[in-house]
């Protein structure tokens, strides 16, 4: 709380006073103010000409007033932080410099990064916008003391979905939920298992995807998921989302990698060792979530933005900081073989689980971004998803329904 009354104050100061030359002012959501509190004051004392700031708002209202930002022309800093599924429509909008001319050069950085990511910060046009920080290889957390007790193996667990959901019904006898959500799987399933070439929700030419047998199958696993009472009903970032991690009434969570920061240093600090992590079942490889760094075309001060985002994204040290600081999985490829990697993470049990997430990594397929995902994932997840799950709507009628409307407002 002190933390964040501070970056208000400063942020009523950078209001009031104009920017003088060697600004950098950095939006963003947290975690990374923790991450920034580590690296800006070495970065000062090698660049003593260059004052980094930061304002930080949640993460719903950060891309809100980035969406207001752009469309007015003002407000904005000198480097914004955009989410994995905002990043399209922020492209699209045309309020990003492009990185690719020639007075920044983001091309010749291409290679240091891993592939899917580096393509998910690309416009329509091929030219660069966004330089991804981190990225959210999708893993499963799951409770290994409520897994011992139920006899289990997380390799049966995770065979397939069908194993998957066998656990559940084990653990149902012991009052212990599944996952918290059954609306993760479908959104897990409908993310993860794109073909080459296609988007989310939209194939290569832009045709809907919405009713295609990927979202049948996706609602009717978390269908029976609902119908067997294997999930809690619990929505994610609420205060019973995290009881259920702390108490061990929630067996698992589909996640990215980045969630274990989230867990130990916040969400359930006092459930040290009691936490494994796994590959997603059904042996698929996922994203699941990352973040880019962009430069709005009003930013004040470019160029020194430009040198700090190449700082955070092509420094090896600065992307392990962000590693072992808030668990943001680096999305430089150069950093796999650091000793880091091989480090025990003491609050899953000592697994060296940062392994998986770089193989994990390494074997995301590329799914470009699409202008109309931001509404079709509305309309999908929150209303069709919604109407299977709550209210017993048929699948491929929600699906219909849903796609008729992201057609027409996407149009």
């Amino acid at each position: 709380m002190h933390k964040k009354l501070l970056a208000g104050l400063a942020s009523l100061a950078l209001l009031a006073a104009p920017a003088m030359a060697g600004d950098v002012r950095f939006d963003g959501f947290p975690d990374l103010d923790s991450h920034l509190d580590k690296l800006i004051p070495g970065y000062h004392a090698a660049n003593p000409d260059v004052n980094v700031t930061y304002q930080m708002n949640n993460h719903g209202d950060h891309h809100k007033k980035l969406t207001t930002n752009l469309a007015t022309g003002s407000g904005a800093g000198d480097i914004v932080v955009v989410d994995v599924g905002f990043i399209g429509s922020f492209i699209n909008s045309g309020g990003f410099e492009n990185l690719s001319g020639p007075e920044y050069g983001a091309g010749d950085m291409e290679g240091n990064f891993v592939g899917y990511a580096w393509n998910q910060g690309k416009g329509a046009d091929g030219n660069q916008y966004g330089i991804p920080i981190d990225i959210g290889p999708g893993v499963m957390y799951y409770r290994r003391d409520v897994l011992d007790a139920a006899g289990a193996s997380i390799d049966d667990v995770t065979k397939d979905w069908e194993s998957f959901i066998d656990y559940g019904r084990k653990l149902k006898d012991q009052n212990v939920f599944l996952i918290a959500d059954a609306a993760d799987v479908a959104k897990t399933i409908v993310l993860t298992t794109v073909k080459d070439g296609d988007g989310y929700f939209f194939d290569k030419d832009g045709n809907s995807l919405i009713t295609s047998d990927r979202f049948v199958d996706a609602f009717k696993i978390a269908k029976q998921i609902r119908d067997e009472g294997l999930d809690g009903q619990i929505g994610a970032w609420t205060n019973e989302w995290y009881d259920g991690f702390k108490t061990g009434t929630v067996a698992t969570q589909l996640s990215g990698a980045w969630l274990l920061g989230h867990l130990q240093n916040w969400m359930a600090p006092d459930t040290k060792g009691k936490w494994g992590a796994a590959n997603l079942p059904n042996g698929i490889y996922g994203s699941w979530g990352g973040s880019f760094l962009a430069i709005p075309k009003q930013a004040e001060n470019k160029q020194d933005a430009w040198e700090f985002i190449k700082f955070l994204t092509t420094t090896p040290e600065a992307q392990i900081s962000g590693l072992k600081t808030i668990g943001a999985f680096p999305v430089l490829t150069a950093t796999y073989s650091d000793a880091a990697f091989d480090e025990p993470i003491e609050f899953l049990a000592g697994q060296k689980a940062r392994q998986l997430f770089a193989e994990v990594a390494q074997n995301v397929p590329a799914v470009a971004p699409k202008k109309g995902d931001l509404v079709a994932e509305d309309v999908v997840f929150n209303g069709a998803l919604a109407e299977v799950l709550n209210d017993d709507k048929d699948i491929m009628q929600a699906l219909q329904e849903a796609e008729r409307l992201v057609k027409r407002r996407v149009k």
